[in-house]
């Protein structure tokens, strides 16, 4: 495994700054001075820099030589014949491994970058683990070469010990012609706290995504989602949250048709006494064709549990813009406000810095969708 490389070291290497400057777009930097760790992997070839004073980032193959209990967690949320895609990836597969050890916690972020250039198919496995009282930050940038086209396959299996907690951010930026079928599971355990956030606002040929949660007593979840479905892109994306006794989840999402077609879903299975969820699906047509279908569901397995959710599918008021434009707003800036407001929802557990490049990338859509 490779040591720590700094910004300047990337820049020498002409594969990886160009690669640097697409990886921009989904959060990643490439600077140990603002990163506890990086990962990058092209294609099937990982490239790992190192790790912190109590954060292990490498190559999953490294992780399964190094260590001898690493399979102990492998496919155990996630059914290597779940599906064709999870046992073509059963079958040849690379990925991250990321740990936080016991009770070590670092404000920096990790990240990790999977980059699809040459391959048909991208096969990705990956493993994350947030130890007793850790606390980790992990920002997962996926992107492709201009012009790429392929499939990227996932899977990702997370597990969060007692009292951690764990913060990732995954962002997409991928080409009009590119396939992407991830499949993810995590296990919270007691009082330990996942929070999850997808961002995709490029142009993409098909998404396929339905991460599922398992929380244990008092542990709690919070999912949300931002995407853009432009015109031939079709977006399936959803979470499933399954609580135990005084355990939590919110799953949010927000969704905007561009032509494209969006099937936003959320699951919440009250399992426990006295635990509680929330579902919010809302969707924002600004086109004549594609299509938003929400599927918001609640099972009550308990009768001690609070189960709630709320779904919305429209367009943009006329009121609204005229409300705006009677303050000196144009039509065009008041479609933008709007827009911008719609997916203006808190994503928590952000640094500042990826929260400016988010409200940048909802800036830049919000005019591009006018």
């Amino acid at each position: 495994m490779k040591k720590t490389a700094g910004k300047d070291e990337f820049d020498a290497d002409p594969e990886i700054s160009s690669i640097a400057e697409r990886a921009k777009n989904v959060g990643i930097e490439f600077d140990s001075s603002r990163r506890a760790a990086s990962f990058l992997q092209v294609d099937q070839e990982p490239r790992a820099y190192g790790w912190s004073e109590g954060i292990e980032v490498m190559s999953i193959r490294e992780a399964m030589d190094r260590y001898d209990w690493v399979r102990d967690y492998m496919w155990k949320i996630v059914c290597r014949d779940k599906d064709e895609y999870t046992k073509a990836i059963a079958e040849d597969f690379n990925g991250y491994f990321i740990r936080a050890l016991p009770r070590c916690k670092v404000d920096v972020p990790v990240e990790a970058c999977l980059y699809l250039k040459r391959v048909k198919t991208q096969k990705v496995y990956n493993l994350v683990i947030a130890e007793e009282g850790s606390e980790l930050n992990v920002i997962s940038g996926c992107t492709s070469h201009p012009s790429s086209a392929g499939m990227h396959l996932g899977v990702s299996e997370f597990f969060v010990k007692k009292g951690a907690k764990l913060t990732f951010t995954m962002i997409h930026n991928w080409q009009p012609d590119v396939e992407v079928r991830p499949r993810s599971g995590a296990v919270v355990e007691e009082n330990g706290v996942l929070v999850s956030n997808y961002v995709l606002l490029s142009p993409v040929k098909y998404v396929e995504s339905c991460p599922v949660a398992y929380l244990k007593k008092g542990a709690k979840a919070s999912f949300t989602s931002l995407v853009v479905a432009h015109s031939g892109s079709t977006i399936e994306l959803g979470n499933r949250a399954i609580l135990g006794e005084k355990s939590s989840a919110d799953i949010i999402s927000r969704a905007i048709c561009r032509g494209g077609r969006v099937v936003s879903k959320g699951y919440i299975r009250g399992e426990g006494k006295g635990c509680r969820g929330h579902l919010e699906c809302r969707g924002l047509m600004l086109s004549d064709e594609g299509s938003i279908l929400a599927i918001p569901e609640l099972e009550a397995m308990n009768p001690e549990v609070d189960l709630s959710h709320e779904a919305a599918v429209g367009r943009i008021a006329e009121d609204e813009i005229f409300y705006l434009m009677a303050r000196g707003l144009t039509r065009d800036e008041a479609t933008s406000a709007i827009i911008r407001g719609f997916l203006d929802v808190e994503i928590k557990g952000l640094p500042e810095f990826l929260k400016r490049e988010i409200d940048r990338a909802v800036e830049m859509a919000s005019e591009d969708l006018m």
